[in-house]
């Protein structure tokens, strides 16, 4: 076969495969401050269907072991009765090229730090769903994206929602061969864009990482001679730059 047409063929098919709805929800952590009770996550769409997007919430809840289990979290017709956190609105119908947001909305008790896992899942409008549209509308969504193989991909992110009284106490015990860093507050700490660099090659560096030090967990690291770590303390919008080595 003329390998003119292959390339064709290859390149109408990758550009039917990437036909339909593609979601950007932007930032993976989200935090809620003490002194607020919503916050406003945008949901993108950068392909060329209409996204329909259901929203799920699960809780977090860590056993005696540090295990994290998953709980999910029902929005309430009755706000008032809720302790959690809700998304409004739990559907969105985001345009192609364009955007919509949903807020997030803690209801209930803030003496202790709470976390949640906030899916965002691209599906496709069934008569049983919250979405706005008619059956009409419904075929004609499933016909156009039926032209191509369709990979809808969802997004999970963690937000975090910080007690009313938050308390940052970060303790730090360092030796010349290892690093410890204590959360003894009663909010998550965040050590960001940690690397480890030679100190006789600045290109010589390794993974950029992120590290969430829940109250009352330790982050630790041995230090290799030669190496020099860096990384941002974050305790709320306070950011402070440590730099560590071992000669």
């Amino acid at each position: 076969m003329n390998r003119g047409f292959l390339l064709g063929l290859l390149s109408v098919f990758c550009l039917t495969a990437q036909a339909g709805p593609q979601i950007n929800v932007g930032t993976v952590y989200d935090y809620l401050d003490a002194d607020k009770s919503t916050y406003l996550k945008r949901v993108f769409n950068s392909g060329d269907a209409t996204a329909f997007v259901k929203i799920n919430v699960l809780e977090i809840i860590y056993d005696s072991d540090g295990k994290p289990q998953e709980i999910a979290v029902e929005n309430a017709a009755d706000g008032a009765s809720r302790n959690g956190l809700m998304a409004s609105p739990a559907r969105l119908i985001v345009p192609a090229q364009g955007m919509q947001g949903t807020r997030l909305l803690y209801m209930g008790e803030r003496d202790r730090e709470r976390y949640f896992r906030v899916r965002f899942v691209p599906v496709v409008p069934e008569k049983e769903d919250d979405f706005v549209v008619s059956g009409e509308e419904r075929d004609e969504y499933k016909k156009s994206l039926s032209a191509g193989v369709n990979v809808m991909t969802g997004f999970g992110t963690i937000f975090f929602v910080r007690p009313k009284d938050v308390r940052f106490a970060t303790v730090v015990n360092e030796t010349e061969s290892r690093y410890e860093l204590r959360n003894d507050g009663n909010t998550v700490v965040i050590v960001d864009e940690f690397k480890s660099c030679s100190l006789s090659k600045e290109t010589d560096c390794g993974a950029t990482t992120k590290h969430h030090v829940l109250a009352g967990k330790t982050f630790a690291f041995d230090k290799d001679k030669g190496r020099e770590y860096r990384f941002f303390l974050i305790e709320g919008s306070a950011r402070k730059t440590i730099k560590t080595a071992s000669r």
